[in-house]
């Protein structure tokens, strides 16, 4: 079924979680504010909900729908010039614009730049990272909000064998649009979330163990630290994260989780860390582009460590998209740790007052990279507090605090 399409019912309540819910971490949009919504145009169909329900809450929508199939002709074409050509003006005035951003991930084509050498899209990724760091300064002073989904097509059902119903009932089942009401389901989600966050903030965790399988890896976190998660950034979501201290990473990581990436396909991905950073890096398949990726500045350290609990998580089949699989949940749920750049909202304190080589000193990773590597294996974590205590904060897949 080729082309199927969600119901115009679905696609309302799609929008509205996106719209009602997930900005404003879980409280929506009010009146007046501006939401940039960058959407695919094979999903024009959500876009249009988009804008209907934005109006409809009397905020203001600034639409933009993303040509598909133009990427490999521009990496073809483009010049290092071209390709690193940043828009200041215009991304400043639209950075300082906008009050909310949703962008909706929609790939016809998840090989389009394979051929490609993978240093052009990271570079282009790098050239943009100021833009970057002028929404995340207004999303620490409060003043920006972002929320990221899914529109299901058929090249992403064909590479995990389902079709494209059975693909979009996933993507129904995960975002509770299969509830008669899933804005009230999201906020139970939230309720367990913030239980689990309320303990785990509370323990003034100093350092991390996690032993399995396929890791035995320290992570030094510290009493500067929060646990985040429930803030509606991504649909669906149902982690919980930190960004460790990236100078304390020291041991080995497996991932059995593919990681798409740039148009290539990255699996049996092995990581050693010591001081800090990685110091050996291997995939079974996709190896070249995982070897430049970690070249890319500061994206040999830790940025991002986070667990799912399986209690939270509907996803029950891997997606072939990060958004998803790094939210399944599964006997082990899963966990996940990013390379590159580090969440400074992570930060336990007001973070506007630092200075950047007060981030430096904390451990803060800074890099235009930001990619998530996924392992649904057993594991357990340990947590050694200040008091000198340790405890089990996570086993058998689900945390043990809530």
């Amino acid at each position: 079924m080729a082309d199927y399409q969600p119901s115009p019912q679905i696609l309302q309540k799609y929008a509205d979680v996106l719209v009602n819910f997930a900005l404003n971490s879980g409280q929506g949009v009010k009146p007046g504010e501006v939401v940039l919504c960058q959407v695919p145009d094979v999903a024009k169909p959500l876009a249009l909900k988009l804008q209907n329900t934005i109006l409809k809450a009397g905020a203001q929508p600034l639409m933009r729908l993303l040509p598909t199939g133009f990427a490999k002709d521009f990496y073809t074409l483009a010049s290092d010039k071209q390709i690193k050509f940043f828009p200041a003006k215009y991304l400043k005035a639209q950075a300082d614009l906008i009050d909310h951003r949703i962008a909706v991930i929609a790939e016809v084509d998840p090989f389009e730049l394979k051929t490609i050498d993978p240093k052009k899209p990271l570079l282009s990724r790098l050239s943009l990272k100021p833009y970057q760091d002028w929404l995340v300064t207004k999303e620490l002073k409060g003043q920006h909000t972002w929320a990221v989904a899914l529109w299901g097509t058929s090249a992403k059902a064909r590479l995990v064998g389902l079709s494209l119903k059975a693909y979009w009932q996933q993507i129904n089942r995960a975002c509770f649009l299969d509830q008669a009401k899933p804005l009230q389901q999201w906020r139970q989600v939230f309720v367990l979330q913030k239980k689990i966050l309320g303990k785990i903030n509370a323990l003034n965790i100093q350092s991390l163990e996690i032993k399995g399988k396929d890791v035995d890896l320290h992570l030094k976190i510290g009493s500067d630290r929060l646990w985040e998660g429930g803030t509606g950034r991504n649909i669906p979501s149902f982690e919980i994260f930190t960004s460790p201290n990236w100078r304390g990473t020291e041991g080995w990581i497996k991932f059995n989780q593919p990681l798409y990436r740039y148009g290539n396909v990255i699996s049996g991905i092995s990581l050693n860390f010591k001081a800090g950073r990685i110091i050996k890096a291997s995939a079974s398949s996709g190896n070249k582009l995982l070897q430049q990726m970690i070249t890319t500045k500061n994206a040999d350290k830790l940025g991002e460590f986070s667990l799912t609990d399986k209690r939270l998580s509907r996803i029950t089949h891997v997606m072939a998209e990060t958004l998803f699989d790094e939210n399944m949940g599964g006997p082990f749920g899963n966990t996940h740790v990013a390379i590159g750049m580090a969440y400074k909202d992570c930060f336990k304190g007001n973070p506007v007052k630092l200075t950047a080589s007060d981030w430096v000193k904390r451990g803060y990773n800074d890099s235009a990279e930001h990619t998530d590597m996924i392992s649904t294996s057993d594991r357990t974590v340990t947590a050694a507090l200040s008091n000198g205590q340790s405890q089990v904060i996570y086993q058998h897949g689900r945390f043990t605090l809530a």
